[in-house]
């Protein structure tokens, strides 16, 4: 069975950091590109990053470039988003996935391309 545990979320004042973990079990984790999507309430589901197998890629929306950084620990099928200088804006619900393939591809944005979904962590930035 396969589960992706999201953790790390928190309250933290608008300038701070956060660094959001995401441990996958009983799959193949260096097999997937992973990705991280947020969902703030009323809004769709966005994708924030995305980091191949191997690492070599990494894609990132471009309201979190410069600010986000994202990182994976194939050894510890672990998955990580470091956050700094967060934003008021930042403030969703964070998700974890694994992608289909190895690769994320152009579309990497989109929750159609991502197979496996953690349940998520709360990120709330204060003004």
């Amino acid at each position: 069975q396969v589960q992706v545990v999201e953790s790390g979320g928190g309250l933290v004042q608008a300038g701070g950091s956060l660094r959001l973990s995401c441990t996958a079990s009983g799959l193949s984790f260096a097999g997937y590109a992973m990705g991280w999507f947020r969902q703030a309430p009323g809004k769709e589901r966005e994708g924030v990053s995305c980091i191949s197998w191997t690492s070599d890629h990494t894609y990132y929306v471009d309201s979190v470039k410069g600010r986000f950084t994202i990182s994976r620990d194939n050894a510890k099928n672990t998955l990580y988003l470091q956050m700094n200088s967060l934003k008021p804006e930042d403030t969703a619900m964070y998700y974890c996935a694994a992608g289909f393939y190895l690769t994320c591809g152009d579309s990497w944005y989109a929750v159609r391309n991502y197979n496996y979904w953690g349940r998520g962590t709360q990120v709330t930035v204060s003004s």
